[in-house]
């Protein structure tokens, strides 16, 4: 074999070998990476970098504290010190993102309730007022079904029921909300056909709200329903609903040229 030759095949022979070699020790290098972390990596690991807890202090809540060594009949209260401080710490932790979810869904309401006075305030006859209340707001509010109700009015009544608003017996609302009542939130409830005619199978939550539009007319019922049996309950914030239900009266005297309510 030529000497040229010879030197080739040799230097390919020692470039193989010093590759495999190299393959060889970064494949016992990845072996070692995937051996398991000993107590004692960690130890000098957090020695080397004393900051490393400090710059990540979520790790610390997973940690538990070594309890201290006491006398006999000692108990040591470290643990259940460190053990309340991080559920009082969770607790703050969910009533913040609770607090966070509330003020985030109120503002969308919100923004759909003037979204919805808007409209009503928009209407170029009455006709379409009251389809308004009755068709779009329930599509603005994501609800499921919007109705006015009129107890039936009395011998001399000034106002009586219009296409689109339902009649209801006399008294009725007074049962439904009490004599003085305002609004009624129910949170599971199967939909009343007085209230809700035909869209009553579709109601599992409702909100009732009087609406006292003059001192000449019938009492008046707004019902809002919801097929989610959540959509309404009690201690639900009704500002929101209550002025709606003013600016509705205020809406229904100027379009029938009613004198306002004492």
């Amino acid at each position: 074999m030529p000497e040229s030759e010879s030197q080739g095949t040799e230097g390919a022979d020692k470039a193989g070998a010093k590759k495999s070699e190299k393959q060889k020790t970064g494949a016992e290098q990845n072996g070692a990476l995937a051996l398991p972390v000993s107590n004692d990596q960690v130890a000098a690991y957090l020695r080397r970098h004393p900051d490393f807890l400090a710059d990540n202090p979520e790790l610390l809540d997973l940690q538990h504290p070594p309890a201290r060594a006491q006398g006999k009949g000692i108990v040591d209260l470290q643990q259940f010190q460190v053990q309340r401080l991080r559920d009082e710490v969770g607790s703050l932790t969910s009533l913040r993102d609770e607090l966070i979810a509330a003020g985030r869904s109120n503002l969308s309401t919100q923004s759909r309730v003037h979204q919805a006075i808007l409209a009503i305030l928009n209407a170029r006859s009455f006709e379409q007022f009251v389809e308004t209340i009755t068709t779009d707001m329930s599509a603005i509010l994501d609800l499921d079904v919007v109705t006015i109700g009129v107890e039936k009015a009395e011998p001399g009544g000034t106002w009586q029921p219009t296409a689109g608003v339902y009649c209801l017996e006399a008294g009725s609302i007074d049962k439904l909300l009490g004599p003085n009542g305002s609004i009624l939130l129910r949170e599971t409830v199967t939909g009343d056909p007085a209230i809700f005619d035909g869209a009553a199978g579709l109601v599992r939550s409702d909100a009732l709200i009087r609406l006292k539009i003059s001192d000449t007319t019938p009492p008046a019922l707004l019902a809002l329903g919801s097929r989610q049996s959540d959509a309404f309950h009690d201690g639900q914030g009704t500002e929101l609903l209550t002025f709606l239900s003013q600016v509705l009266e205020v809406t229904f005297r100027a379009w029938l040229h009613l004198p306002p309510k004492n």
